[in-house]
């Protein structure tokens, strides 16, 4: 198996939970954490007369998806029924879209290791709705809840573009960027708002002779941990399978597996469906939907500055690396607010620090969004400013946020109260220095001598004058007082 050149392909199956008031068919109320079969009507259970409605809200969701995926949107598109049994799908089938989609041909663009960026295309997105969810831990039977049937679900398709497991992962990332950007979906992967299944298989060169391995889908993974974890092992699985079998791809031969996360490993679950299977027709129930030019227009008029666009941006025009652009604009109302704090004065990368370091992290401890925190941009702009003036020590700043937070007071009454102004008059810290430098006589010597030992040296005299002035000091013109000094 060492020996074998193999190149893998992977296509991925997204599915996103829309975020709307109501589903995707009927007026049930769309939340989550309910208790069981308490959002349910005729229309989702499936009983007999009842007639679904679509609801537009979901299909303007949908159309501004497939703009931000670079989609061709068809003006005209048709709900079919995808017919198989489960007991989450009481009708006994799906409504979807099968031959006429309202988008195809598109593609995303993800970053790569090198900096660039790999596009990645988009075979189709189309909507339907979900099914409702299983449990089989209560015993030696299945609890069925339709809280979830109904729920408008955009299904995306890509084409088999990626080539690894962190590559999928990467991709995964970027489209719940983008939906969240758009305000589509929260896209929160432990609540089951999206979900991936990656369709993972391998060409293997052998004797000068090219073989595919059969297609596997793995269903319903949750986490991007999951995603990638699954794929590299489904790789390694389908080598030493090879190796042993030399079973190829056929018709018919396409299986579905789990991912076992306790086992790290993926479990055969069932030979997979072809579409003939599903015995597809048009919903004679539900009409063909025709996008005007004027709601086609008002939807587009909707898109935003996509996520990674504004990565780059960012890098580019602020000088931003791309771990800090990414962070800032993880989220929309992050990098929104960022934008306004730099249009309103403030030095980007400072304000990026203060950002990243401090607001984030205070958000995430609290459990809440930047936004939730009240600072204000004024506030942010002023607190860079004395910063980058050395008027206080950058973790200062960051008593300064956290008091900005509990008392809603302005930066400088805080460092006025708190003491916070940075001693920068080299007259008043050369005594500070001078006492230092007295006091600790080896220091001094290891700083002159010039060995491996000076720069730790240096460092602990300059901690020790700061420890002096109770963290008052500006420490750019101690280490020019201590360099003139020692040197």
């Amino acid at each position: 198996m060492a020996d074998l050149e193999y190149r893998v392909i992977i296509g991925l199956e997204i599915h996103v939970h829309l975020r709307t008031a109501t589903k995707m068919f009927c007026g049930c109320e769309l939340v989550y954490d309910q208790q069981a079969n308490s959002r349910v009507c005729p229309v989702c259970l499936g009983l007999p007369g009842a007639l679904p409605v679509m609801n537009k809200k979901a299909f303007e969701y949908a159309v501004l998806a497939g703009l931000a995926l670079n989609c061709e949107i068809s003006r005209f598109t048709k709900w079919d029924r995808k017919g198989y049994y489960y007991p989450d799908l009481p009708k006994n089938y799906q409504i979807t879209q099968y031959d006429l989609p309202f988008s195809e041909h598109g593609y995303v663009e993800i970053p790569t290791d090198d900096g660039q960026v790999k596009k990645i295309r988009i075979t189709r997105a189309h909507l339907e709705e979900d099914a409702g969810k299983n449990t089989h831990t209560s015993g030696n039977y299945s609890r069925v809840d339709l809280n979830r049937a109904g729920t408008p679900l955009l299904e995306i398709v890509t084409e088999p573009d990626m080539n690894s497991g962190s590559e999928v992962r990467v991709m995964a990332v970027e489209l719940q960027r983008i939906v969240r950007y758009l305000g589509i979906s929260d896209a929160d992967m432990q609540k089951g708002h999206m979900r991936f299944e990656p369709n993972v298989n391998l060409i293997i060169i052998k004797d000068g002779k090219e073989y595919r391995t059969p297609i596997v889908e793995i269903k319903n993974l949750n986490s991007f941990r999951a995603l990638e974890r699954s794929v590299n092992y489904e790789v390694v699985r389908q080598l030493e399978e090879f190796d042993r079998t030399a079973c190829v791809m056929v018709k018919g031969n396409k299986t579905t597996r789990g991912w076992d996360d306790a086992g790290q490993q993926t479990v055969l679950q069932r030979g997979k469906e072809e579409a003939s299977d599903y015995r597809y027709f048009p919903d004679p129930d539900i009409l063909p939907v025709v996008v005007t030019d004027e709601w086609f227009e008002e939807i587009r008029g909707r898109l935003c500055e996509l996520p990674l666009k504004k990565q780059m941006r960012y890098m580019a025009e602020y000088n931003l690396s791309e771990y800090d652009a990414g962070v800032l604009t993880s989220e929309r109302t992050n990098a929104e607010f960022f934008e306004r704090v730099v249009k309103a004065g403030g030095e980007p990368k400072r304000v990026c620090n203060l950002i990243t370091q401090v607001g984030l992290k205070i958000a995430n401890e609290r459990g809440c969004s930047l936004a939730e925190l009240g600072l204000k941009e004024v506030d942010i702009v002023t607190l860079a400013r004395m910063i980058g003036n050395g008027d206080i020590s950058s973790s200062a700043g960051d008593k300064v946020i956290h008091e900005m937070i509990v008392s809603r007071k302005e930066p400088e009454q805080i460092i006025r109260e708190l003491n916070l102004i940075q001693k920068s008059n080299a007259g008043e810290l050369v005594t500070f220095v001078d006492a230092v430098l007295a006091e600790n006589a080896k220091a001094v010597a290891d700083v002159r001598s010039g060995g491996k030992k000076s720069k730790a040296a240096i460092g602990f005299l300059l901690g020790q004058v700061i420890r002096r002035t109770k963290g008052q000091a500006n420490p750019e013109i101690v280490s020019d007082i201590l360099n003139k000094k020692l040197n």
